[in-house]
């Protein structure tokens, strides 16, 4: 993977003032509900400049990355999750990954997403439009995958992945995505939440934390402002008797390289080969969608390549 540094020297030096990305889970009323945040201020604008979005775009990939990295604390270890958004709008569809150790990637189908008329909100609905989200888990150790689908209700990421978990998992959910811009389009910070309610949990309990959460400030508001995640659930549910558990790092990362799509060529058939030496165009290149990482390959290299793969 490359990583594309991020143009804007201010832009920089504000991500570099802030608290460092990281998830931080905690459990609420005497351990009745889970509660999960997650600060990405950084991360979002590493997948920006890698993928070179512009605004909207940056909002609906960025969305989807907080996603995959509050699902990613439902697992452990070596295991992954996979969001999956197939939808018939300008969108067309979203995927993105993260594991369980903080590494999140993902791309967006349409880049630019391709629009009729100017904006005039953010409202996604009509940008989704009909379509399902599916969310898959791969647990090390497992020769199967589990994977559930929704139908997408709202057009609305954080409404519909909450479904999801009332529908697939029925667990009461709640969360929120909060990418925050600056007058200039900057993304100056990230962050989400991510609620659900633990066995034994009284509707009761949880209809005031929901009624609480959605009365919040904006958390990417305030994370631009230079407040923790940490503080910011500490301050903000503190009726609820907030036990904090643990920490984790979050980061903008894909697993892909070079040798990867030399192994990928070299499994070619031989014809394939043949046609690529033969027709090019050279150098040739092969993209990573997930993090939009270039790898160029020359004709004496491929040459050489095929020639050790036999």
């Amino acid at each position: 993977m490359t990583i594309t540094e991020i143009p804007n020297i201010e832009l920089i030096e504000h991500l570099s003032s802030l608290p460092p990305d990281g998830r931080e889970v905690f459990l609420l009323h005497d351990g009745q509900i889970r509660l999960t945040a997650i600060g990405a201020s950084t991360l979002i604008n590493r997948m920006r400049a890698n993928h070179g979005l512009g605004l909207l775009e940056t909002y609906v990939l960025g969305q989807a990355y907080l996603a995959a990295g509050l699902l990613a604390s439902t697992v452990k270890e070596n295991d992954r999750v996979q969001l999956n958004i197939e939808c018939g709008g300008p969108i067309g569809g979203v995927y993105t990954e993260a594991w369980a150790n903080g590494a999140v990637r993902g791309y967006l189908k349409h880049n630019p997403i391709p629009l009729e008329k100017p904006l005039e909100s953010l409202d996604l609905d009509e940008l989704y439009g009909p379509g399902f989200l599916t969310v898959t888990k791969i647990l090390e150790g497992r020769k199967q995958p589990f994977s559930g689908q929704v139908m997408m209700q709202y057009g609305d990421l954080a409404r519909d992945l909450a479904h999801y978990f009332r529908q697939s998992e029925q667990t009461p959910t709640l969360i929120i995505l909060s990418v925050h811009f600056d007058q200039r389009g900057n993304v100056d910070g990230s962050g989400a939440i991510f609620i659900q309610a633990l066995p034994g949990c009284d509707e009761g309990t949880l209809g005031r934390v929901e009624d609480l959460s959605a009365a919040l400030p904006s958390l990417g508001g305030a994370i631009a402002e230079g407040e923790s995640v940490k503080h910011f659930v500490e301050a903000h549910y503190a009726p609820f008797g907030v036990q904090y558990l643990q920490h984790q790092a979050l980061n903008f990362h894909c697993p892909c390289s070079r040798a990867q799509y030399e192994t990928y060529l070299t499994q070619l058939d031989e014809a394939e080969q043949q046609d690529i030496l033969t027709h090019g165009p050279f150098p040739l290149e092969l993209v990573c969608l997930n993090c939009n990482t270039h790898y160029h390959f020359t004709q004496d290299e491929l040459k050489a390549l095929f020639e050790r793969g036999e």
